[in-house]
């Protein structure tokens, strides 16, 4: 399942860099309407995981995952065929966006079922390592194949069509006896791990702010291979850090790991606006370990607190990851387009560093009032 983490995510990040560039290209509009095709696949794609993962938990992980890599199959072929075709492009990008967003908590599902509490870090762990060093490793192969986009479609569907022959081979999960029960699909949310969530939604508000308009701002201030390398170091360490402290993240208390995490990200923000290669590059050490301690401690929690099976739960974890995502570009946006027109950009990262330090603050404390 490792293997199939890792190869799905090359698959795929071999594509999502691009989508940009291959959606400008094809249907012939401006950014504000590829933004806007962009913006609402990559919502309905988090905002429709906890119902993906519903489904998953009704028809079973192994059924869930065959389907997820056959649309994830037809949406390469899709893409093939839709060259000049506007509307074969979008729904090449559905497609895509929906095969994801059923696969991720099946995905995960499949690799923390039956585990107890202690072995949760470790697979969690080594299952969000794989991913990302496939996010690491796919803008690497599309980079390889980006001159001639068909040769690209051609190489992700024949990498999908050996996935789910792949996934047919899998055992089927085994049952949980005296598991929690399965809600109808309405209550989706039933359950939820409210503390987890909210804190999910945090961490990626301000984590996309780093990866959605850091490229922006270095462009001019780094080369654009100097940044590609950092930006792989990123996801490479996350990648190596996460599963050697998943013990570490797994013992301490919750609070103790955000204020790890939130400080980190703190650190790496407010570096960022120095602006040179050794300033950005030592700000995305400390985003690294930074989100590692805190997407690791969030799930852990949510799983702990939920009421839900494990696959429901990381389909909530999904939706927050994807409100957070959404505020980060509504609030995000907003903020750095006033300091570019004011040119104070390197005061951008010293207000979301700020950011990082005082509303977890803020959230953490609010709980504990709640609880006396």
């Amino acid at each position: 399942m490792l293997l199939f983490g890792l190869l799905v995510n090359i698959g795929t990040f071999a594509v999502y860099p691009y989508l940009a560039v291959l959606l400008r290209e094809r249907l012939d509009a401006g950014m504000a309407q590829v933004g806007a095709v962009l913006g609402a696949a990559t919502l309905v794609q988090f905002a429709s995981a906890p119902f993906t993962a519903a489904f998953a938990e009704r028809v079973g992980l192994k059924r869930a995952l065959l389907l997820a890599t056959f649309l994830y199959c037809v949406g390469a072929v899709t893409y093939l065929n839709g060259a000049g075709n506007a509307g074969l492009t979008v729904l090449a990008l559905f497609l895509s966006c929906g095969a994801g967003a059923l696969y991720s908590p099946a995905y995960r599902g499949y690799l923390t079922q039956s585990a107890t509490a202690e072995q949760r870090p470790r697979l969690v762990s080594s299952g969000n390592a794989a991913s990302n060093l496939g996010i690491a490793l796919g803008p690497v192969v599309g980079a390889w194949f980006l001159h001639d986009p068909s040769r690209l479609f051609a190489a992700t569907t024949g990498l999908y069509a050996v996935l789910a022959v792949g996934h047919a081979l899998l055992r089927r999960e085994r049952p949980v006896e005296n598991g929690p029960r399965v809600e109808p699909f309405w209550r989706v949310l039933r359950g939820l791990a409210v503390l987890p969530f909210a804190v999910t939604v945090l961490t990626h508000y301000l984590y996309m702010q780093f990866y959605q308009y850091l490229s922006v701002f270095t462009d001019g201030r780094l080369p654009t291979a100097v940044y590609g390398v950092i930006m792989m170091g990123y996801s490479l360490g996350l990648a190596v850090v996460q599963p050697l402290a998943a013990r570490w993240i797994g013992r301490i208390g919750y609070p103790a790991a955000a204020a790890v995490g939130f400080s980190l990200m703190a650190v790496g923000m407010a570096a960022f606006a120095g602006g040179t290669p050794v300033a950005v590059a030592a700000g995305a050490a400390a985003m690294s370990v930074g989100t590692a301690v805190l997407f690791l401690k969030n799930d852990l929690e949510a799983l702990a607190r939920s009421r839900r099976s494990d696959t429901v739960t990381f389909g909530q974890q999904r939706l927050a990851a994807g409100v957070g995502s959404l505020l980060s570009g509504v609030l995000g946006g907003s903020v750095y387009g006033l300091l570019e027109q004011a040119d104070q950009l390197a005061g951008f990262w010293l207000v979301v560093a700020a950011q990082c330090a005082l509303l977890p603050l803020v959230l953490l404390v609010r709980q504990a009032f709640r609880r006396r």
